[in-house]
């Protein structure tokens, strides 16, 4: 129990201390400060940084500022001593009129804390004015039959000062006929009367001059003056008198100006001049003269000016009733102003803190807002809003200051700046409102890497270009701003053939561009694939990259080579043999050439360009076969020699020239007398020719039996293959007839594609294995991508097939037609009267060159048709032993079949399902010329 009652005595104690502790708090933000009036400007107040708890240099750098609503300032900081002083000449009667007590209330903020301290100054009076008069001069007038002891109202004086500096006392010159009486009205106001002492006899003295004088009680004492002209007039025992000593009414603000206000009234019961009676203002202050209007005869008061509740909302008037004798009366008229709601909120930015980053905190302070509203009571209630839907809201702060924070993150590169718009309305009827903007600027970070239009870059440029030149431009853009959005351009380090990027390609870093270091060639490298790097001038920087292929163009800059005919090395001259009995058509020889360019840079076309005698040889255009154009006759000269030139299709062209020689004969004696009577004289070393035709005719005639036996060989496996599919269900579909080539009635399997088919005599499922092509060195012509060939037929059967990669081919080039059979590759003896299409691109002759080597390799592994021996492509029995695959050390194409219009078709040809060359008519005398 003792416990509880001490603690129940030290509750009061506790709440007072808590209470104290608040006052405390509350008085220790309001600071109190005393100075005189009249002060000159610069004049110390007090030591507010002192009070402020700051020294004078945080002044400035903290952002100490005095605010105030809508007043001129009067007051300043001077940050080197850290005092409050004036800033400008104080006049308390300006400000404070006649209140007792003139105090200055304004506030001071600390920026960086966004503190307000509220500083009062109180203003003190000093005699800086005398009493004053109304008028200089009074005149008087008064009755002669006026009995001693009555009083006269006299003006009173003014003095705007206070307190012991105010007026104190009146004085009258000295006369004998008149004293000075002092009054005093209720609030201490004090005013003067003249009394006639002794009566006045207007007979002996008409006029009489006083002068009263006002005093003050200031040091040193100041005083005011007024003339006083008394007047005697005849008798006029009657004075004035109002029908209310005082009057009162209440007006609104907003009345128009001429309105009457009321009318006073005075009645005076003498008759004549002396019972008319004329009103005037008595007591009016010169600031209100202009306000208000009297009628002197009818006493109608109407206003002037417009009211304005704000500035004064009361006036006090004083009227004076005067008949035509001499006697005078006075009565108030006290007006009323009422407020209406006829002023606008104010509102006043007193801080802005722009700009103002994006990555910001939430409730961060934006700005510092003053609401005020000249109107009273409810007309002067504001409250404040934002328009829109911004990352922004306001909260109430002292008095009557708002702040405006953060509400929501902040994103500039969606908002840069936000214009914002405060509304402050005020609670009167119909509300007014103002609307004050003003903008924010969002500072950015660097929060956004650049970024590439672009996921990926292509471009192309032609080989042999000049160092220097410009490849390509690439442009990354970064939303942010200033020097985040500056974009770095560079390469990602990478090697390229075991040399380094940066010595091919550079890039400019300002502007994206590229530029080539190198002379490309196109026969060296055909693309180049990098990585763009793009970074941002930010802390820390962003950065994002991209790929670029760089694709080489073909150029022709490669003149085509002749393969073959080459020239012996020993010195010999090579001879081609065209026996005498040699229809037209008849296929002399070959010129076989390649040119490393692609595309149609690498298309090559074969002319004759001399002729030992014109008319009797041809070449093919596309083929390079030479053919007898007519019959050979025995007038035709053994020996024949032409010029065969060859010719690209490049931009421009480009051409290489062969020489053949053409042996005319029917047998090889023949040959041998004919070239030995012919040569014999000529060159002691051309003995050796004969030596020459009979090991190539020897050649001719093996290779040929070979090649008989080869394709017998390939029949009987074909019978062999037919039974076993036929045995297994015959799900394997048949071979067309398209792909077999007739040679003496033996039909031989001659297909591109090397394959091996697997058979068992108890299984249903047959297995076969193809060997895949490498379609980067290949092409499938279009034709072969959209017709079935056996291959297709296979996978029809339900063959198990390894899927193959199909490479699509560009729209054929209608400028060039030939058949399949008279397409680069191993073509024989095409005859070129069909029309056909030319590959219409680079990558598809290079193909088509890749195909030329692939059945070159068959032949030279000893897997093709033809005979005369591995790596020598069947060649050698007609041409030579000096004829290899050394000589065709990358081409090897035009495989052909001696003495025969019989060739080997290309591929295409074969899935066209077109019958090979050597099938197209020239069959049967192609068999009887084998028989001779």
């Amino acid at each position: 129990m003792a416990a509880q009652r001490k603690r129940s005595d030290r509750s009061p104690l506790i709440l007072l201390c808590l209470f104290a502790a608040v006052l405390w708090e509350a008085d220790a933000r309001q600071i109190r400060y005393s100075v005189p009036e009249e002060l000159d400007k610069g004049s110390f107040v007090g030591n507010i940084s002192k009070d402020l708890g700051l020294e004078p240099r945080e002044l400035t750098e903290r952002g100490v500022r005095i605010v105030s609503r809508g007043r001129t300032q009067l007051f300043a900081l001077n940050p080197r001593s850290g005092s409050l002083v004036t800033a400008g000449r104080i006049d308390r009667e300006e400000l404070c009129a006649h209140s007792a007590r003139c105090l200055v209330n304004f506030n001071i903020l600390v920026e960086d804390r966004v503190k307000l301290f509220g500083i009062e100054i109180e203003v003190t009076d000093i005699n800086d004015n005398a009493p004053k008069f109304q008028a200089e001069n009074l005149d008087l007038k008064i009755n002669e039959n006026v009995s001693p002891g009555m009083s006269f109202p006299l003006p009173e004086a003014v003095d705007p000062d206070v307190g012991v500096n105010s007026l104190q006392s009146y004085q009258l010159s000295p006369n004998r006929h008149f004293s000075l009486a002092v009054q005093s009205r209720a609030g201490g106001i004090k005013y003067p009367e003249l009394v006639l002492e002794h009566a006045l006899d207007r007979e002996e003295e008409v006029q009489h001059h006083l002068v009263l004088t006002a005093y003050d009680g200031g040091d040193p004492i100041r005083s005011g003056t007024v003339l006083i002209s008394v007047t005697v007039f005849d008798t006029n025992d009657n004075a004035p008198v109002f029908t209310l000593p005082e009057y009162r009414v209440s007006v609104p603000e907003n009345l128009p100006v001429g309105t009457q206000l009321l009318t006073v009234t005075a009645t005076d019961r003498d008759e004549g001049a002396n019972g008319e009676v004329t009103y005037s203002f008595r007591k009016l202050p010169d600031t209100q003269l202009l306000t208000f209007q009297l009628n002197k005869n009818t006493g109608e008061i109407k206003i002037s000016e417009n009211l304005d509740y704000e500035e004064t909302g009361f006036y006090e008037i004083e009227i004076q009733a005067e008949d035509g004798g001499a006697y005078l009366a006075t009565a108030k008229v006290l007006i009323t102003v009422e407020d209406v709601n006829d002023n606008s909120p104010e509102v006043t930015l007193t801080s802005l803190f722009s700009p103002l980053k994006e990555d910001s905190p939430l409730g961060t302070v934006i700005a510092l807002l003053n609401v005020h509203d000249l109107d009273s009571g409810q007309n002067g209630h504001v409250t404040c809003s934002i328009l829109g839907d911004l990352p922004f809201k306001l909260e109430k702060s002292i008095d009557s200051y708002y702040r405006l924070v953060t509400h929501r993150a902040l994103d500039r590169e969606q908002v840069s700046s936000y214009n914002i718009t405060v509304t402050a309305t005020d609670g009167g009827s119909p509300p007014l409102s103002t609307e004050t903007s003003f903008t924010l600027q969002v500072a950015d970070i660097n929060d956004n890497p650049p970024t590439f239009s672009h996921i990926s870059y292509f471009t192309y440029i032609p080989e042999n270009n000049p160092r220097g030149a410009s490849i390509f431009s690439v442009t990354a853009l970064d939303p942010d701003s200033k020097e985040n959005a500056r974009v770095i351009y560079s390469l990602a380090e990478d090697t390229i053939q075991g040399a380094p990027l940066s010595s091919y390609i550079s890039i400019n870093s300002d502007t994206g561009i590229l530029y080539a270091l190198q002379s490309f060639d196109y026969e060296q490298f055909r693309d180049l694939q990098m990585q763009v790097i793009a970074t941002d001038n930010g802390d820390p920087p962003l950065s994002s990259n991209v790929s670029l292929s760089l694709f080489v163009l073909d150029q022709n800059d490669n003149t085509p080579e002749i393969l073959y005919p080459t020239f012996p090395t020993d010195g010999s001259t090579g001879v081609e043999l065209a026996p005498r009995s040699a229809e037209p058509g008849y296929l002399v020889t070959k010129v076989v050439a390649v040119d490393k360019d692609s595309g149609q840079n690498a298309w090559l076309s074969y002319r004759l360009l001399k002729a030992s005698e014109p008319g009797l040889f041809t070449v093919g255009l596309h083929t390079g076969e030479v053919r007898t154009a007519r019959a050979l006759l025995d007038r035709d000269a053994l020996k024949q020699s032409l010029v065969v030139a060859v010719q690209d299709h490049g931009q421009p062209p480009l051409s290489a020239t062969v020489t053949l020689t053409v042996a005319v004969a029917d047998s090889i004696p023949e040959v041998l007398a004919d070239l030995g009577s012919l040569e014999r004289s000529a060159n002691p070393d051309d003995s050796s020719l004969t030596l020459y035709l009979v090991v190539a005719v020897a050649a001719v005639s093996c290779v040929f039996l070979a090649f008989v036996i080869v394709l017998l060989a390939l029949r009987l496996r074909h019978w062999h293959t037919s039974r076993l599919l036929q045995a297994s269900g015959g799900r394997l579909a048949s071979v067309p007839t398209s792909h077999f080539v007739g040679v003496d009635g033996v039909q031989a399997f001659l297909q591109t594609y090397s394959h091996e088919v697997s058979l068992t005599a108890d299984s249903r499922k047959s297995h076969l294995i193809f060997s895949q092509p490498n379609y980067a060195d290949t092409l499938i012509s279009h034709e072969s991508c959209e017709k079935k060939d056996p291959l297709s037929l296979l996978d029809d059967s339900k063959f198990p097939v390894d899927d193959t990669p199909l490479v699509p081919q560009a729209p054929p080039n209608t400028d060039w037609r030939f058949s399949q059979a008279q397409r680069p590759g191993t073509s024989g003896s095409q005859n070129g009267d069909e029309t056909g299409t030319w590959p219409n691109n680079q990558f598809d002759t290079e193909m088509l060159q890749a195909m030329i080597l692939a059945s070159a390799s068959e032949a030279a592994d000893g897997s093709s048709t033809l005979g005369g021996g591995a790596g020598t492509m069947g060649l050698s029995a007609r041409y030579g032993p000096q004829f290899t695959l050394q000589h065709v050390p990358d081409y090897r194409q035009n495989v052909y079949i001696p003495g025969s219009n019989a060739t080997l078709t290309n591929a295409a040809g074969k899935r066209d399902g077109k019958a090979p060359a050597g099938g197209n008519g020239n069959k049967k005398k192609s068999g009887k010329k084998e028989k001779k």
